[in-house]
């Protein structure tokens, strides 16, 4: 009885990361004509800069915890912080 539950426990997170991959490539997809743009007007190089800042490793925040419309991972806009 124990393994048939560890089996499904199992299962159910390979349908998670599943459509997760789903779910990137989805968005991927949406946003390569936008990316595609970004990087034909980056004259300056100034998005491959941020980019390179955002990969850095940064010390911990000691902010409220709080999540705006920039740095929220649940928000649709999150990744297009960069442009702006």
């Amino acid at each position: 009885m124990q393994t048939l539950a560890l089996q499904q426990t199992t299962t159910f997170d390979y349908a998670i990361d599943l459509v997760k991959g789903f779910g990137r490539s989805i968005v991927d997809l949406a946003t390569a004509p936008i990316e595609r743009i970004a990087r034909a007007c980056d004259v300056a190089g100034v998005l491959e800069q941020r980019r390179a800042e955002a990969r850095a490793p940064r010390p911990a925040a000691s902010g409220s915890g709080r999540c705006n419309q920039r740095n929220c991972p649940l928000s649709p806009f999150g990744g297009l912080s960069e442009l702006t």
